[in-house]
Order: C-alpha cells, then sequence, then structure tokens
C-alpha cells in the first residue's frame, strides 16, 4: 500500500504538468511570437514538420533526463528562429541510464 502511495504522489504531478502542455504550430507563428508563448505558459509544445520540440519555462522545470538546450527552427515566415530553454534527451542523465 506503501508503494501504491509513494507512486500515485510521483505521477500526479506529472499527470497534471502533461495536462498544461500548450501545442503550437512553429510555421503559424513569427520569431517573437513563439518566444513570447513560450514565455507566458509553463510547457509548450512546437510542432515543427512531423516531430516537434518541448520547451520548459522557467528552464529548471525541465523533466528528469532531459537537459536545457537551444534549438534552431523555421518560423512562419521561414526565418530560422533560435529560442532558448528547449527541453532535449540527455543521453548523459543518470535517468537515461537506468535499466528498463
Amino acid at each position: 500500500m506503501r508503494n501504491l502511495i509513494l507512486a500515485a504522489v510521483f505521477l500526479l504531478p506529472s499527470a497534471a504538468f502533461a495536462a498544461q502542455t500548450v501545442e503550437v504550430k512553429a510555421r503559424d507563428h513569427s520569431c517573437s511570437a513563439l518566444a513570447q508563448i513560450i514565455r507566458q505558459n509553463k510547457a509548450v509544445f512546437v510542432r515543427i514538420g512531423i516531430g516537434g520540440r518541448s520547451f520548459r519555462y522557467p528552464p529548471a522545470s525541465c523533466r528528469l533526463g532531459d537537459k536545457r538546450s537551444t534549438t534552431s527552427l523555421r518560423d512562419a515566415g521561414g526565418r530560422l528562429c533560435i529560442l532558448d530553454y528547449a527541453c532535449v534527451y540527455d543521453p548523459d542523465s543518470f535517468y537515461n541510464k537506468i535499466p528498463n
């Protein structure tokens, strides 16, 4: 029973956090608009073609196993944007080295 309660304590914040993620398409906004959306929302998933990038603001709130980085993408006008606060997979993280 104690393990079930402990698991619930760890899973509830991540489920609540996932519900607050805002999804936007990079091709629908300018670089400055994308940066403003990321600053206004705590979690943003920016669609870039088929895939996308996750952004967390402030940068200290990246998920376990992710690291803060910069990323580049094309905006609605085709200009190259370099955005900070991207949370990307960190292969050197302790959490990504735990066997499944």
